[in-house]
């Protein structure tokens, strides 16, 4: 508080004083301030201090070439603090949410649910209104007594007992260096993370996507389980090509791509790991950045999920087999360690 009344009493002091006699005073200050400035890191202020800039800037239209200690924008962030702390105290006055419910008066309402099972709220509303007790609908629906249904089998749960018989299908877009856009479709396995199939193109249809699950699955090695979303691309066509193989589908709820958590997982892995660091040229260029990327992943490629194994299940190699050597993959991008006898 001390520094600010000196300053308005110099202020109210220069009104009697010539005008070379405040030039020199001004001088003086001045070469004192630079020293201070050149000694001192940082100014110790009070809240006085910048109630007091924040005055004088409302009223002083040169205050910016006079400050000096600190930023202007400084001051504009003293005074919008000031702003929020006056209307948070005004606001947290009283105490916030709605008053408490006394506990004879929950105990009554939980007595009610349970004496009359076919009552609804409105009926319990009405009953306690008559007893002199007014509280709203809401809150009588808070305090029911909900009986225990039997547990039902999670979504995550599925997909572990069924972690042999399922794989997931989806498809994620890549841009070319000709603002070409492409539609990469990838099929996974969902026991060891295993790509299945990978194609792309760019204009996906449902008959073009029904025959990548032909190519994926030959033979007799089609899954009980096809795990997809909810996209047009999978029309009548693929529909009826997937029942004749005798797979059953499996949508995720819309708008939930967290319901094909693993597929997910692995198109981001390529986004992160392979395309981000490449422009892609063409449809050829893609292809042959993913099979570089795939033979890296299934071969070389820990994963948590599968006790840091690769999908195709990799020996450990002990000391005595020989010395450490790095391989380059996928063009330099990754590298795998071995060992090897010298």
């Amino acid at each position: 508080m001390l520094p600010v009344i000196s300053a308005l009493l110099a202020f109210v002091a220069g009104f009697f004083r010539s005008r070379s006699s405040l030039c020199l005073e001004h001088l003086a200050l001045w070469h004192q301030l630079a020293v201070y400035q050149q000694t001192v890191d940082r100014p110790r202020l009070r809240s006085t201090d910048r109630l007091f800039w924040v005055w004088l800037s409302r009223w002083w239209s040169g205050w910016q070439e006079a400050l000096v200690f600190v930023q202007p924008r400084t001051v504009i962030a003293w005074q919008r603090k000031r702003f929020r702390d006056h209307w948070r105290q005004l606001s947290q006055r009283g105490k916030p949410g709605r008053p408490t419910m006394a506990k004879e008066v929950r105990t009554l309402i939980r007595d009610m649910w349970q004496a009359n099972p076919t009552w609804g709220s409105p009926r319990i509303v009405g009953e306690l209104r008559k007893l002199g007790i007014d509280v709203a609908k809401s809150t009588v629906e808070r305090y029911r007594v909900r009986r225990r249904k039997p547990p039902s089998p999670t979504w995550k749960a599925f997909l572990q007992n069924h972690v042999q018989d399922l794989v997931a299908m989806d498809f994620f877009v890549v841009p070319t260096v000709t603002y070409t856009v492409l539609f990469v479709l990838v099929i996974l396995a969902h026991d060891r993370r295993r790509i299945m199939h990978f194609q792309g193109t760019e204009h996906p249809s449902a008959q073009w996507t029904a025959q990548q699950v032909v190519e994926a699955f030959p033979w007799d090695e089609a899954p009980r389980y096809l795990l997809r979303d909810r996209d047009r691309i999978y029309g009548d066509a693929f529909r009826q090509r997937v029942r004749h193989m005798g797979i059953a589908e499996v949508l995720i709820a819309p708008r939930s791509p967290w319901q094909n958590p693993y597929v997910e997982r692995v198109i981001g892995s390529i986004r992160r790991e392979c395309l981000e660091h490449v422009i892609v040229l063409h449809e050829r260029h893609l292809r042959r950045l993913l099979t570089g990327y795939f033979q890296y992943y299934h071969h070389w490629r820990t994963h948590q999920a599968l006790e840091m194994d690769c999908p195709v299940p990799r020996l450990v190699q002990r000391p005595e087999v020989g010395s450490i050597r790095e391989v380059p993959e996928v063009g330099g991008l990754h590298h795998h360690y071995e060992r090897r006898a010298a």
